[in-house]
């Protein structure tokens, strides 16, 4: 059994890497610019006119912004919604350049992804510890009797909400430990968490993914897929730091630590 964990282990780091690396990964991310601070509608470095309203953004171009709209050249203005799945397929491009729209409580905003990053090109891979079993261990999910959102500082400085779901505790190294963790639309769980490690010998802190917890909220937790967060790869991410008690007092020396 340990074997093939192992080996699932393997295949999933070298389909991380390739996510990452792939021509709109994390370190394509060149900007991102909040629409309520360009009340002309013009971004940094990027062509068109872009004016936020309650339901979307209006983008107006000529043709000499070069600007295309799914597929077709823009000349006049379009109304755009935020942006679904991967930065690839975002409706506007500027011939590798993709635009992604996107909503943060309220507030408009556009990502530059360019193939060309300089962090992209940088990039040299993952620092990930090996599989070892011991950091996959049972686990166990208490809902919230509603769900709880509660305001966290965000990789950018500015403070938003995060939603979650409920408590989900494990052991650990012999320690009982818990984190607050949001419950995703497919019933998987998502945490945001630090510990000793974090800052020092692995990114100041980390994600991770446990599967969807049984009818009796038991699931799997494992640290060895523990994920360095979108931020790490590029400055303009906006990913919410560690709620309260998720930063757990035990050296977490396993999953994803830094970059290489």
């Amino acid at each position: 059994m340990t074997t093939d964990a192992s080996e699932d282990w393997k295949q999933w780091h070298e389909h991380r890497i390739d996510t990452v690396s792939a021509p709109y990964g994390p370190p394509a991310l060149t900007g991102t610019h909040w629409l309520e601070d360009y009340p002309d509608g013009r971004l940094p470095d990027i062509p068109g006119r872009w004016t936020a309203e309650e339901a979307g953004v209006v983008l107006a171009a000529g043709p000499e912004d070069g600007l295309s709209v799914d597929g077709e050249l823009l000349t006049g203005e379009v109304r755009l919604t935020a942006d679904v799945g991967p930065a690839a397929g975002a409706r506007v491009a500027a011939v590798e350049r993709r635009f992604v729209v996107l909503v943060r409580e309220g507030e408009w905003g556009v990502r530059d992804f360019d193939p060309a990053a300089p962090a992209r090109t940088a990039f040299k891979g993952i620092e990930a510890t090996p599989y070892d079993p011991r950091w996959s261990v049972p686990g166990h999910f208490t809902p919230y009797g509603e769900r709880r959102t509660v305001r966290v500082e965000n990789a950018d400085g500015r403070t938003r909400g995060l939603e979650l779901g409920g408590i989900l505790a494990f052991t650990l190294d012999g320690a009982d430990l818990t984190l607050q963790v949001s419950v995703q639309s497919d019933g998987s769980l998502w945490a945001v968490f630090a510990d000793t490690t974090s800052g020092d010998s692995s990114y100041r802190f980390r994600f991770l993914r446990p599967g969807a917890p049984d009818a009796e909220g038991r699931t799997t937790v494992d640290f060895n897929r523990a994920l360095l967060p979108p931020c790490a790869f590029a400055d303009h991410f906006v990913c919410p730091l560690p709620p309260p008690g998720n930063t757990l007092g035990v050296a977490v020396a396993a999953g994803e630590r830094t970059l290489s």
